[in-house]
């Protein structure tokens, strides 16, 4: 009580803050990164080095009201198998920019439902990714499935192009709740889409579950929890549900007095962490969990832990493509987001330019301060060492940050001649501390809860 006390007195169950995918964040993101920028950094990549794609799929058969994510519904495979023909003659144009011999560490298929592509198109698609570029040797390809939206076949298609990890959104296993969110999905189906996933050899499993949904109780969050540890994934994301109803429509579906309040939040985070770390899963940042020989749990020992648009990696890449409608690549000089509406996004490929509308271009102190941002996140501390060998910035500068930092929450962190740390009692305020390190204004923008 004491403590939840002390983290009320810090803001934590009012404040609004990033989820720090990225930094900048996207809010921040300006017009002046163009196609030509976009190709450029293409083609400044070392040739023969390894880089990460995402590819995105907006589609879905059923909007859950939940869902913040840029999706659109549709009934039919029309506007699918179109879709898929955009994202092969982007895929050329990027080849055609591609310096030679590139390889993909990390693979990734998210959405959106990528499952809704039937076979074929899954076999298309791959095809033409991989006359892109190959993957590496020990590379990684992951795509989301929805358990609604598989079978055999589809499965058989992914497993035959190479996927070895799949992602499985579980959200809750509560019947009202799912009816609340618009999301219905039950215990046996998404059971089934696991042994389907495990039968086709798929090496790892990952499962998203949400903290925070309307209708949700400590006892509720257990049950869910408890039948998620039986299908026993590989790694597991426990993110906080961000109500955005200003931002997505749907969710003025959600009813709001059905909501948790923050403490409420805190307390359902609590209770699902207590029994993924009892069941033996390493804790892995603010919000996943992984078995001891998951790679994010090896690369949280290494300390080659990072963060990106997906969340937590152990992907160690400089550059992150992206393909498809309002997707985010990532270059050491900035990032660049394709143009978010499929129509737009189409017309600019079917011209012969990437649709690239927007982005960022690395300055000033972007590049330390990042991360300092992405050092908390997954670390809960910074390296004092790292930092002034990968920068150039004096122990000074570093100092005044620090110690900036201390005043602002006192008793949350800790300093010593090796750095800054978060300690444990602290770590639900770590989204409000990284924010500290920023030096954008997030006062206009309108981000989700910080707990």
């Amino acid at each position: 009580m004491e403590q939840e006390k002390q983290l009320a007195k810090l803001g934590l169950f009012d404040a609004k803050v990033p989820r720090y995918t990225s930094y900048p964040t996207a809010p921040h993101f300006k017009n002046d990164v163009t196609p030509d920028t976009y190709a450029r950094w293409i083609e400044a990549i070392p040739a023969g080095s390894q880089v990460s794609l995402y590819v995105h799929v907006p589609f879905c058969r059923r909007l859950c009201w939940f869902c913040a994510c840029r999706t659109q519904g549709t009934s039919t495979l029309s506007p699918v198998a179109a879709y898929v023909e955009t994202l092969k003659a982007e895929l050329k144009l990027l080849k055609s920019h591609l310096p030679e011999g590139v390889s993909l560490s990390r693979l990734h298929w998210g959405g959106g439902t990528p499952t809704l592509l039937n076979p074929t198109m899954m076999q298309d698609l791959a095809g033409a990714i991989f006359d892109v570029s190959p993957m590496a040797p020990d590379g990684e390809f992951s795509v989301e499935i929805d358990p609604n939206e598989i079978d055999t076949p589809r499965m058989a298609a992914l497993a035959a192009a190479g996927m070895n990890r799949a992602s499985i959104g579980v959200q809750d296993f509560d019947d009202d709740i799912q009816k609340t969110i618009g999301r219905i999905q039950s215990y046996d189906v998404t059971r089934d889409a696991v042994d389907m996933i495990r039968a086709h050899n798929i090496a790892s499993v990952n499962a998203d579950i949400l903290f925070g949904l309307p209708h949700q109780t400590q006892a509720r969050m257990t049950e869910s929890v408890q039948k998620l540890l039986s299908l026993a994934p590989d790694r597991v994301a426990l993110y906080g549900y961000a109500h955005v109803p200003w931002m997505a429509k749907r969710q003025q579906m959600i009813p709001t007095d059905a909501l948790p309040t923050p403490q409420e939040r805190l307390a359902l985070y609590e209770t699902a962490r207590k029994l993924f770390l009892w069941d033996g899963y390493d804790e892995i940042g603010i919000d996943h969990f992984a078995t001891k020989t998951d790679g994010l749990s090896v690369a949280q020992r290494n300390g080659t832990l990072r963060r990106n648009f997906q969340g937590y990696t152990d992907d160690t890449a400089d550059v992150l493509l992206a393909v498809g409608a309002s997707s985010i690549a990532r270059f050491p000089q900035g990032y660049a987001q394709n143009a978010p509406a499929t129509s737009a996004h189409t017309g600019a490929i079917r011209d012969g330019s990437f649709s690239t509308s927007r982005g960022h271009v690395f300055a000033g102190e972007d590049l330390v301060r990042g991360r300092i941002i992405e050092a908390l996140m997954c670390d809960f501390r910074v390296d004092r060492a790292e930092i002034q060998d990968r920068f150039d910035v004096s122990n000074a500068w570093l100092s005044q940050l620090f110690s900036a930092v201390a005043t602002r929450f006192p008793d949350m962190v800790a300093i010593d001649a090796f750095g800054l740390s978060i300690p444990d009692h602290a770590r639900p305020l770590t989204r409000m501390i990284a924010r500290a390190f920023d030096a954008y204004d997030n006062s206009k923008a309108q981000h989700s809860a910080a707990i």
